[in-house]
Formats: structure tokens, C-alpha cells, sequence
């Protein structure tokens, strides 16, 4: 035994509660998290899948819409999904990046049915399709109507890989050959699983805002844990916000959405004045990509002081049958689509950047990796196009657990410092409220610098229980993301600034945020592939 790792284990003693051990632990249960577990666990790598909720705490769990996948024949290719990816992107995708995920959509699909995932059929018996914002045709799948989401969480709980419920990941051990472990808090208290690989499959940050249409355990929590770890984040100054969320007076925490696919299959959105809301604002109207959407909807209730506009759903057929989901919602505040305008406005959805990976899930640090809405690989750039979430979480989850899998390395040694420092943490709701008033929709110089100043006065603290590591995980995100809106002095994609309202060609690049020796935030330009 190396000197001094008795004294450090002994030291240990009054915070380790508890030990493991796993090739490969996967921090998140929703679809990245649990194919990746699947992948590796088929390549023969003892995986131990952490999650901080239960089994349906996710946000693969409330997704409608579908997965965007190329469909056989001669009426859709890769190359226009790809060009279809690009163009919602902004000018920030990495084409090879979209191309490598595109490409993998119709395997992901078959691997998914396979394990027993029912998607719904039109009337020819073959796989239904339907067309949401920003595509140019008909290709988005969905199951149960719109209840997609949900139906790939019961097809990969059912693989029935083991997952330590309300386990909530504290910090990822590292040293100077890459991960060595992860320190996990559950109600035994603080534990270290020894691993040299850790996947963060964890969601977005949805919970900066108000509200969002994401659960609440959408905190942020994997953009914290890289960064800590020495890992790179790039565009997250771009959270896209879903431009139909069921509205409602003094609403807070998550809100039901209204599918995309309901102005897919032709509802039209109207002001209070009865005028459509996108006409003439983009040649793809009611259903051009979600940032156009939401900024004509935002300009609109700002010209009229309304605090939301109008779906117009009343002329289509069978919404109760295609749409359960959301009639149900609506059912539960008393409305009825055929007889009812359905009252949305915007909120917070996805967070279009992340931890920086590759299209197999590989960080710049050795042995992390990261899958779904928590990373970055250049698909989604400055705006994700719709229904391509659920794609990425199911190819990049695939090659990530694979990779890790191939990559495997031996454990170095048992972790002899695993601590957990004293980190800022903003009082939440005070965050939420500072974050949805100066970093939303539309954000401006001044209103970044006051969340800014803000953030940056949080009290530090020691975080004792798993919502005080949620409230230091949202304080370093919104701090981060405050920083790259503020130095993004144009409008691009999901980033309206009205300071700046134009595009600027010299910032078509992206913006890296990294945690520096000191704890502080540094932002840089980085050169970025996504398909290496």
C-alpha cells in the first residue's frame, strides 16, 4: 500500500459511508443514460446506473413529439434531415456531427422496437409519421399519440439493468490519469463508487426558469459535475424555449407542453386579436424552428401587454386520439380542444449546448463521458430542430456505453481524497426568478450584467443533502450561461439579444466556459469537431 493511503482511508472514515465498485456507472436513467448502461452491460462491463429520482423521474418520461428518423424511400434522405438539422442550428452545427447522428437514426429505431417499444401505425400498417417545426417533411415517429417519451422509458426499464434510485451524484473523483471514481449521497450518506469511467446522461437545466417543461430534477446537475472534473462547456447560452406550453396566471415549476405535432397536424396559432402570430415572420409559418416561434410569440405579447396567445386546434379530427396526453392536460384546467383556444406562451425546454463530447460520448477528460441533453457533439448548434433529442439520446447513448466498453481500464487504485468542498449556492427560487427576468427569451447587456452580480454574491456552503448540491449545480450553470450570453453580442438561434438584434457573421462560433484552478469561470473560443 502506497504511503499515507492508510492515514487518508482512516481520515476518510468520518464522511465515506459506504463503498463500490463498477467498470462503468451512468449517472441519469432516462433514454442516453439507460441505453449506454445497456451497451456496456452487453460488452460484458459491470455498470451501475445512479439516479437522484425513481424510475419515471426524467424528462425522456414527458417527451411527446417523437424521434426524428429518415424514413425508407424516395420522400426523405440523410441529406435533407441533415440540411433540415443545419438550418434550425444557426450556423453552429457540426455537419459531420449531424451526418454521423442522422445516419444512426434508423438502427437506434430498430434496436428500440426490438426490445419492445410499440410505435403507432397509420392505416397502411406501416410506421405513422408526422411533421413538427423546421422539418421539411414527414418523418417524426411517436408512440401512444404523443406519449413517445414515455413508451422508450418502459421499453428500456424493462431490459431490467440494476439502478440505485435516490443516489445523487456529488462529485467525480479524478486524478492525473483520467476518472478514478464518484462520490454518490443517498439516505446511507456519502459513498464512493471506484470506477475509471463515469457517463453523465443526467438532462438538461430547465430548472433555472420559473418555468419549464422539464421535471424537477432537470437542475443541472451534469454540467456541474464536468466542470468540477476539468471538462469543457460550449454553447449554453442557447436554451431553446418550447414556443407551446400550457399557459396559466402565476404558474411556476413545470408546465405541460402542447406538442409540436399539433401545429404539425395543423392548428394555427392566433393573438388575442385573432391575427396568426407568424404570418410573415418565416415562409414555414406556424411551424418554422422554435426560436423563430418564440421570439414572434414573445414580440407579440409584448406589442399588445398580453401574457399569452392562442392555439387554434378546434378543426382538427381526432385530437383526442392523437393528442391523449396533452387533452388530458387541458382536461385537467377545463378545457376541451374542439370547443376551446388553448392558451400557451413559452418556456424553458432544452438546453441546445453542454458538456463537449464527440459523437461517441468522450470528454477531453479520460474515462467521462456524456450522452443526451447534458452534452454537446455539435448536433443540435445554436437551436435543436424538434424530435431530434430522443434521436441523440439513443444513437450517441449506444456508442457511448460501446466506447466506454472498448476503453475500458484496469482501476488504477482505491480513491484517497474524496471530499466535498464548499460550493456558491444561490437561493433557488430567488435564482429562477433572476434567471427568468434577465436570461429568457430576450435578454439585453444590463439585465445579464444584474444576474451576473447576482450570482456571483451567492454564499458558499457545504452541501449536506441532495438539494443543496441541486441549488450549486444550478448556481454554476446559470453563472456560466449568464457569462457566454453576456459576451454573445448578437442574436443567434435560441439566443435573442435586444441590444443586439442582428446576426453577426465574425460570431459564428462557439463559446467555451471552464472552471480555471481557482474556482472561476473562464470563457474562451475553442476549435470544436464533433465526429472524431
Amino acid at each position: 500500500m502506497p504511503a499515507g493511503v492508510g492515514a487518508a482511508r482512516a481520515e476518510r472514515q468520518d464522511t465515506i459511508r459506504w463503498e463500490a465498485r463498477a467498470d462503468l456507472v451512468v449517472v441519469g436513467g432516462g433514454v442516453a443514460g439507460l441505453t449506454a448502461a445497456r451497451a456496456a452491460s452487453r460488452r460484458g462491463l459491470r455498470v451501475l446506473t445512479v439516479s437522484k429520482g425513481g424510475p419515471t423521474d426524467t424528462a425522456t418520461q414527458y417527451a411527446q413529439g417523437g424521434i426524428a428518423v429518415v424514413a425508407p424511400g424516395p420522400a426523405d434522405s440523410v441529406d435533407a434531415h441533415v440540411a433540415d438539422t443545419c438550418a434550425a442550428g444557426a450556423g453552429l452545427c457540426d455537419e459531420a456531427a449531424v451526418r454521423s447522428v442522422v445516419s444512426g437514426g434508423q438502427d437506434a429505431v430498430a434496436a428500440l422496437t426490438d426490445l419492445g417499444a410499440v410505435f403507432d401505425r397509420g392505416r397502411d400498417g406501416g410506421i405513422a409519421r408526422t411533421r413538427e417545426g423546421g422539418h421539411s417533411t414527414r418523418r417524426i415517429i411517436h408512440a401512444g399519440g404523443d406519449a413517445t417519451g414515455a413508451e422508450i422509458q418502459r421499453a428500456l426499464g424493462a431490459a431490467g439493468l440494476p439502478v440505485l434510485f435516490g443516489a445523487a451524484a456529488a462529485r467525480i473523483l479524478t486524478d492525473a490519469g483520467g476518472v478514478t471514481g464518484l462520490l454518490v449521497l443517498d439516505d446511507r450518506g456519502l459513498g464512493v463508487v471506484h470506477t475509471p469511467a463515469v457517463l453523465l446522461a443526467t438532462g438538461g437545466l430547465g430548472q433555472l426558469y420559473a418555468c419549464s417543461t422539464n421535471p424537477a430534477g432537470a437542475t443541472a446537475d451534469g454540467i456541474a459535475l464536468a466542470l468540477d472534473a476539468g471538462a469543457a462547456v460550449v454553447d449554453l447560452e442557447f436554451v431553446q424555449f418550447h414556443p407551446t406550453v400550457l399557459f396559466a396566471a402565476g404558474s411556476v415549476g413545470r408546465r405541460p407542453l402542447v406538442s409540436e405535432a399539433v401545429r404539425g397536424e395543423g392548428a394555427r396559432l392566433v393573438d388575442s386579436t385573432g391575427r396568426s402570430v407568424t404570418a410573415g415572420v418565416h415562409p414555414l409559418g406556424d411551424l418554422a424552428p422554435r426560436d423563430v416561434v418564440s421570439r414572434a410569440i414573445a414580440t407579440r405579447l409584448a406589442e399588445l401587454d398580453d401574457d399569452h396567445v392562442l392555439l387554434d386546434a378546434r378543426h382538427l379530427e381526432g385530437f383526442a386520439r392523437r393528442f391523449p396526453t396533452v387533452t388530458a392536460s387541458l382536461a385537467e384546467v377545463g378545457l376541451d380542444p374542439a370547443r376551446d383556444l388553448i392558451p400557451v406562451a413559452p418556456a424553458a425546454h432544452y438546453s441546445c449546448g453542454g458538456v463537449v463530447t464527440d459523437v461517441y460520448g468522450r470528454t477531453g477528460v479520460p474515462g467521462l463521458y456524456a450522452a443526451g441533453e447534458v452534452a454537446r457533439t455539435g448536433l443540435h448548434g445554436g437551436n435543436r430542430l424538434a424530435s431530434n433529442s430522443l434521436l441523440e439520446g439513443l444513437v450517441v447513448g449506444e456508442r457511448a456505453g460501446l466506447a466506454a466498453a472498448d476503453e475500458r481500464g484496469g482501476l488504477r487504485i482505491e480513491t484517497t481524497h474524496a471530499d466535498l468542498p464548499p460550493r456558491a449556492r444561490a437561493p433557488r427560487t430567488a435564482l429562477q426568478q433572476l434567471m427568468t427576468r434577465h436570461a429568457s427569451v430576450v435578454r439585453d447587456a444590463a439585465g445579464l450584467a444584474v444576474a451576473g452580480a447576482n450570482l456571483a454574491a451567492a454564499p458558499t456552503g457545504r452541501c449536506a443533502d441532495a438539494p443543496a448540491l441541486e441549488d450549486a449545480a444550478l448556481t454554476v450553470a446559470a453563472r456560466a450561461l449568464t457569462l457566454a450570453a453576456g459576451a454573445r453580442t448578437e442574436s443567434r438561434g435560441c439566443h435573442t439579444r435586444s441590444d443586439h438584434p442582428d446576426t453577426d457573421p465574425a460570431q459564428r462560433r462557439s463559446l467555451e466556459t471552464r472552471l480555471d484552478g481557482d474556482g472561476e469561470l473562464t470563457l474562451r473560443t475553442p476549435q470544436l469537431t464533433g465526429a472524431h
